[in-house]
């Protein structure tokens, strides 16, 4: 298949890519290597998939209509996996506006060049964020999602729910995956892992919040990307059983559906850190503070849907998926 991948630069996007090339397929990767962190580690990313072969990058913004347009001009895709989003929760506080335009007009230009291409199906990146306030564990699909916390995740929402529309109106074939605390190695810079692991080898404070009770279902890598390329293979499909009167949020009578991708673990930030220490062979210096505006305390992934749907089993132990993060940190950054 010839695959477009959008985010291609990003952490799960590029590993993606590279993931879809080892078994034979064409990709196209598109993203607009933003400076929201380190353009060279983006970069560095690209280069990898470079020397595969197979891989073509074009370097775009989704809010840009022409540049999106253009790109379904130029390339016929069996499959759009859409990576590309203005990622993190507290970011969101500050700069609203990065979101709406490309987790929303973006998300927006994506879906309507996919309907016109007749795309044969579309996934793309939601987010455990859109859980908010709802505090029923393990989440699930079929639970309501109508509480976001914070603008990220009101966009993420908004994104099932505009592609449930094109799912409905167009007959578009449409799967989102809500992503739980991704890690693993060539990981992003802004999440606990890699900010843990620098501070700690500078001998700088590390800010834990909630007081280290904060409980997270975190996700390797590996894991993710094995499941996001079955559900790309799998074709989104209808619901027949779907009931009017008892709607369940997860399917739809339309070609439509939406999964928890995690690992069904979750794991509190204190032995998080713990492991990171071993893996180091140095302590942390632990700042505790209370929770921060936009978080939740607890996050875990109800992920029998997805095993049922396309054999989904996550598989690294978090020890051994933190200790391979290390491996690549000190190689990468010659530590």
């Amino acid at each position: 298949m010839n695959v477009l991948v959008t985010g291609a630069a990003g952490f799960i996007g590029s590993q993606v890519c590279e993931a879809l090339l080892a078994r034979g397929d064409t990709a196209v990767g598109f993203d607009n290597m933003n400076d929201y962190y380190d353009v060279a580690l983006k970069q560095a990313r690209l280069d990898r998939l470079a020397a595969s072969g197979g891989f073509t990058f074009v370097k775009g913004g989704l809010e840009d209509a022409k540049a999106v347009k253009s790109l379904f001009a130029d390339y016929s895709f069996d499959r759009v996996i859409h990576l590309a989003a203005q990622a993190g929760v507290r970011y969101s506080l500050t700069h609203p506006d990065a979101y709406l335009q490309a987790n929303l007009v973006g998300f927006l230009h994506i879906l309507e060049a996919c309907r016109h291409a007749q795309t044969p199906h579309f996934v793309y990146a939601s987010s455990s964020s859109v859980y908010g306030l709802n505090a029923h564990q393990p989440f699930s699909v079929h639970d309501n999602v109508d509480h976001p916390i914070s603008l990220y995740a009101a966009t993420k929402k908004s994104n099932e729910l505009m592609a449930h529309s094109y799912s409905h109106l167009y007959g578009l074939p449409t799967t989102g995956l809500r992503f739980f605390t991704v890690y693993g190695p060539w990981g992003r810079p802004d999440m606990a892992l890699f900010l843990f692991t620098k501070a700690i080898l500078a001998g700088q404070p590390i800010d834990v919040y909630n007081h280290g009770k904060m409980q997270r279902d975190f996700t390797y890598i590996d894991d993710i990307v094995q499941g996001v390329i079955r559900t790309a293979d799998g074709i989104a499909t209808s619901n027949p059983a779907w009931d009017a009167t008892h709607p369940d949020p997860g399917t739809s009578p339309a070609p439509y559906r939406v999964y928890n991708i995690g690992n069904h673990t979750p794991v509190e930030l204190d032995y998080f850190i713990a492991q990171i220490e071993e893996a180091l062979g140095k302590k942390a210096i632990r700042n505790y503070l209370p929770m921060q505006p936009g978080d939740v305390p607890a996050t875990c992934a109800d992920v029998d849907d997805l095993k049922q749907a396309v054999g989904f089993t996550p598989a690294t132990p978090l020890e051994t998926g933190i200790a391979r993060f290390i491996e690549w940190y000190r190689s990468y950054y010659s530590v």
